[in-house]
């Protein structure tokens, strides 16, 4: 016979303790009888009994009750992981103000950190390296800089922070899938394979650029699928995918129909540092299951970007292989969805059932 629950394991707040749930912190405490101190739910001290734990509302409650506080997560303050997170922030201001990527030890030292403990908790909180950090930093000024006509391509490369154009145009089409002058021009002289087939879903269209796909599209009319690349890239060489390429398109069908076969596509993947963060933390969940906004903002160390985890999912361009499909609202209901909820929902149920 299962052994019966304590009333503080049914109070809902103890799943918020037992996970240590930073995102929970400053909406509740919680007091432990036999130490006579309260701590904040994310506290890293060893768990306590659930029937020594009662729950405050407040600090103040906690206090008036005769508890004390926390010296190892500091309930009435900063927690030890805010404090590193706003550390990590301003190594990210400090990238971002630099000219040119400051050295590992030298960007510790500013932030007063090691330079191993640094780069761990840089990554732990971000999702990227420093130098992944500037990288995208970077391709984020090139393409601001490149939807200014005013300035030149030479003048957007230098201000992004290359010392030559060389050194650019290396990794141009890392950056932008094509050289930056063909960006400015619509995608001119670039050729973007694409290839169009029907599911169960409607119409769908996939779009390779010289990196990987670069667009999956879903909608009613195929017409229009065509058309919005043509809009995205409008100067771009369209061209109607080989029998290779079509294999691309008949692995998204595929995946539709059935998730559980998986889908492994070069991807070519453009967006904000934060964007890349929250499109890789997308594709960390896995088939059948759903993540709510603010589940992935505590996943990237941002728990109060919610409503900015909501925009970059809004602004994924490729369906089903960065899958904001699965990404639900705090009460599990469908929330929007670029290529309509209705789908969204079916996607879900088919995952589901796989």
């Amino acid at each position: 016979m299962a052994e019966k629950q304590t009333p503080t394991e049914l109070d809902p707040r103890w799943k918020n303790v037992v996970a240590r749930d930073a995102g929970a912190d400053g909406s509740f405490v919680f007091a432990v009888k036999t130490t006579g101190i309260y701590c904040r739910p994310s506290c890293p001290s060893r768990r306590a009994k659930p029937s020594n734990v009662t729950f405050y509302d407040t600090s103040a409650d906690a206090e008036t009750a005769g508890y004390r506080a926390c010296r190892r997560c500091n309930p009435n303050g900063q927690s030890s992981a805010e404090a590193t997170a706003e550390i990590i922030a301003e190594a990210c201001r400090l990238i971002e103000a630099s000219d040119k990527m400051p050295k590992l030890d030298d960007l510790a030292r500013l932030v007063g950190l090691s330079p191993f403990y640094f780069h761990r908790q840089f990554k732990a909180i971000t999702g990227l390296t420093p130098k992944q950090w500037a990288s995208a930093h970077q391709a984020s000024k090139i393409l601001t800089g490149l939807a200014d006509q005013t300035e030149s391509v030479t003048g957007v490369i230098y201000s992004a922070g290359f010392n030559t154009n060389s050194r650019f145009y290396e990794r141009s089409n890392d950056v932008l899938g094509m050289t930056p002058t063909a960006y400015r021009n619509g995608g001119a002289d670039t050729d973007i394979r694409f290839a169009m087939a029907q599911s169960s879903l409607g119409a769908i269209l996939v779009a390779q650029s010289l990196r990987g796909i670069c667009a999956i599209s879903l909608g009613d009319d195929p017409e229009q699928l065509l058309r919005d690349l043509q809009d995205r890239f409008p100067k771009a060489n369209l061209i109607g995918g080989d029998e290779a390429f079509e294999a691309h398109i008949a692995q998204v069908v595929g995946f539709i129909e059935a998730p559980q076969i998986g889908l492994d596509l070069p991807l070519d993947i453009r967006g904000t540092a934060f964007q890349k963060r929250v499109w890789q933390a997308l594709r960390q969940i896995p088939p059948g299951q759903t993540a709510s906004y603010t589940d992935i903002a505590r996943e990237i160390g941002e728990p109060k970007a919610v409503r900015a985890v909501a925009q970059a999912c809004a602004a994924n361009k490729i369906a089903v292989a960065i899958p904001c499909h699965r990404v639900v609202r705090n009460d599990g209901a469908l929330s929007g969805y670029r290529w309509g909820v209705e789908r969204k929902r079916a996607l879900l149920e088919k995952e589901a059932q796989a």
